[in-house]
């Protein structure tokens, strides 16, 4: 569609639904790929310990831990002067949601291979999803919020370190807990970084740019 000069081959209506719709998918394939782990029985990456410890403990759902730590985690992001998006308050409902749907689905994996092929691909299916909703540029989730705005907030704390703070702390609590930590946990600590940033790039949806400058007559 060309106006005035300029050429925008994607409204910006269809551009906004295909990201909405990458995201939604994303979430729910990220909780698909949480039941694979716990189904799996062999480690969860170290949010997971955290709620699985959770929801051992106090009989809740998986799912409904997930929900209630994101929101939790969430009214952290206001003296952090965070923003949520759209994608954030997603993020906080869906995958919960999807999680404890994929659990009823999905029964205990018997035998090393299935269990194995479970982790393999529980991790991979993570890696995707997090590139998919990501992709769709509509906000982080509350947990990678809260370590960006710890990052930003406090001038000697690189992401990096902020992450593994984070991460270190609620995997020993969650493991304290009962949560599952295994090799699953390893694998997923090595892998999950790279695979997400494999996936990255071809999920990624263009946003509009913004209008040039009027040039002076």
């Amino acid at each position: 569609m060309h106006v005035a000069g300029k050429t925008n081959p994607i409204p910006l209506t269809h551009r906004f639904g295909r990201r909405f719709v990458q995201l939604q998918l994303g979430l729910i394939a990220y909780g698909l790929s949480m039941a694979m782990l716990i189904r799996a029985r062999l480690g969860l990456d170290p949010w997971d310990v955290f709620h699985q410890g959770v929801a051992r403990r106090t009989g809740l759902s998986f799912g409904t831990v997930v929900i209630i730590t994101g929101a939790a985690v969430l009214l952290l992001w206001l003296p952090l002067r965070q923003r949520p998006g759209l994608g954030t308050v997603s993020n906080v409902v869906v995958i919960g949601l999807a999680a404890d749907l994929a659990l009823r689905l999905l029964p205990d994996a018997e035998g090393w291979w299935l269990r194995g092929a479970l982790v393999v691909g529980g991790i991979l299916l993570n890696a995707f999803a997090t590139a998919l909703y990501i992709g769709a540029g509509m906000g982080p989730g509350p947990r990678d919020g809260l370590m960006t705005g710890l990052a930003g907030r406090f001038p000697r704390l690189s992401l990096r370190l902020a992450r593994t703070g984070v991460e270190v702390t609620v995997l020993a609590v969650g493991w304290l807990l009962g949560g599952a930590v295994g090799v699953a946990t390893v694998l997923y600590a090595l892998g999950i970084g790279p695979l997400t940033q494999l996936f990255l790039p071809w999920l990624s949806v263009p946003r509009p740019a913004p209008d040039p400058a009027p040039v002076p007559a």
